[in-house]
């Protein structure tokens, strides 16, 4: 049985205004976020990757309209958020929560832990107030904080525990959905690996739904159904973990999974050393927007924007915007003017 849409972002665009000149009127604007179009299924976890200032933290944020998105619909649940009032928008907050990267800077600091906890349930009003003390205790326990530590104060516990309370703040007003905005990498390797094997018991212990933003690929395959690829406000691949981790088909896609490092010294791999830097936001590439590095580019590349399409040789749940898929798979078009580095253990 197919589980249920929770959420689907349509056409999600996210334009900043540059100002300029002596009145400050918006000369340009930074495309941060250009016309993407994904869904999410109850229960499920849905990551997206990519490069430092692809859009990836800026999509979460519009979808929570933390950001007001520019352009777009995000339906959840099948209400069309993007057309409610602020006011309308309160009463949907408590099933959509964030965990943030900083788990210091995203808390009071001059709050106890339990006023933390007690604010959010106070705020969304989801547990009864005589209720709350005890709710505070349960959440605590659930994230592996400790009864005692209730009225301590967030520079009193180290960055795993301050998440863990950004986790229970989460969790505090019930939602059905959390997005987790690098929500492991500012943790220590050993401590990432505990929040995340604590995230995967809450979701199963709740039915929790995960959109999961990260640059770490090794984070991303312990977690993910499925994974989102995005590369300068553009989603380039789509698809089930195993299609984009075992069988990637889009050639950036190819280049991130080759930075991977194997902890295995007899194992030979090679690093796709793209050229060149990522081009700016506020005057992207006219056709695909990765055509300035891509090995294979051709010149239809450079004038035509390729669809985020399933391709003849692909699974069906498995897309990526890229022209020529089957003749790289193929073997049909060779790549030109790059590197294939060895990674020597």
């Amino acid at each position: 049985m197919a589980k249920k849409e929770l959420l689907k972002v349509e056409g999600l665009k996210q334009y900043f205004p540059i100002k300029g000149g002596l009145l400050g009127r918006t000369v340009n604007h930074v495309k941060a976020v250009d016309d993407i179009t994904f869904t999410i299924h109850e229960g499920e976890t849905v990551s997206i990757v990519g490069e430092s200032g692809c859009g990836k933290s800026t999509t979460g944020r519009a979808i929570l309209r933390l950001e007001e998105p520019t352009e777009g619909k995000v339906s959840f649940n099948d209400v069309d958020l993007t057309s409610l009032s602020l006011r309308q928008m309160r009463k949907h907050r408590k099933d959509l929560q964030i965990i943030f990267q900083d788990p210091y800077a995203s808390i009071n600091p001059r709050q106890t832990v339990s006023d933390i906890l007690n604010e959010a349930m106070t705020i969304q009003n989801s547990v009864p107030p005589k209720k709350r003390r005890k709710r505070i205790i349960e959440l605590l326990e659930t994230v592996g904080l400790n009864e005692y530590q209730a009225d301590r104060y967030p520079h009193e516990f180290s960055g795993g525990q301050r998440q863990r309370i950004g986790i229970a703040r989460a969790l505090a007003v019930n939602p059905k959905l959390i997005i987790c905005d690098e929500a492991v990498s500012a943790l220590d390797v050993s401590i990432q690996a505990q929040v995340l094997n604590l995230l995967e018991e809450l979701q199963e212990e709740y039915n929790l739904t995960y959109l999961f933003i990260s640059h770490d690929l090794g984070v991303v395959r312990h977690i993910s159904d499925r994974v989102i690829v995005m590369y300068l406000g553009k989603i380039v691949e789509i698809g089930e973990k195993e299609e984009i981790f075992e069988k990637p088909k889009h050639p950036y896609t190819k280049a991130l999974l080759s930075a991977i490092p194997v902890p295995d010294p007899t194992h030979k791999k090679t690093h796709i050393a793209l050229k060149g830097d990522v081009p700016s936001p506020i005057d992207p590439p006219a056709g695909c927007r990765f055509h300035t590095r891509c090995p294979f580019a051709q010149d239809k590349c450079k004038q035509e924007e390729p669809l985020l399409k399933t391709h003849r040789i692909m699974d069906e749940t498995h897309q990526a915007a890229c022209h020529f898929v089957e003749e790289i798979e193929n073997g049909e078009l060779l790549p030109r003017d790059y590197e294939i580095k060895p990674i020597l253990n």
